[in-house]
């Protein structure tokens, strides 16, 4: 069975760092472009960050310069290293998988993880 499984999250305080991990099991990912998402409370889910197949990254303007992200294809594994946190970062975040097109449209994404819970507090 094909599975996402974030990992990574907490509580951290406003100006502190975490970094987010996604470990796919089922299939390889070696060939697809891989996206974080985040849904805020009260708020629609939003596109983060793409990485491509090749290395190539796109990312949200409000998290542009303070999040990175990575891709570690012999484990399988993508990455999200957020820096300089913000309250309005406070979200669950979803890895997902785009098996055709480099995208930041939610709805092209084919595989999900269930997301895990980053807070910041003020």
């Amino acid at each position: 069975q094909v599975q996402l499984v974030e990992s990574g999250g907490g509580l951290v305080q406003a100006g502190g760092s975490l970094r987010l991990s996604c470990a796919a099991s089922g299939r390889t990912f070696s060939g697809d472009h891989l996206g974080w998402f985040r849904q805020a409370p009260g708020k629609e889910r939003e596109f983060v960050a793409v990485i491509s197949w090749n290395g190539y990254k796109h990312y949200a303007d409000s998290v542009e310069g303070r999040f990175t992200i990575s891709r570690d294809d012999a484990k399988n594994t993508v990455y999200l290293q957020m820096n300089s946190l913000k309250p309005e970062d406070t979200a669950v975040y979803y890895c997902a998988s785009s098996t055709v097109v480099f995208t930041t449209q939610e709805t092209r994404y084919r595989y999900w993880g269930q997301g895990t819970q980053v807070t910041v507090s003020s």
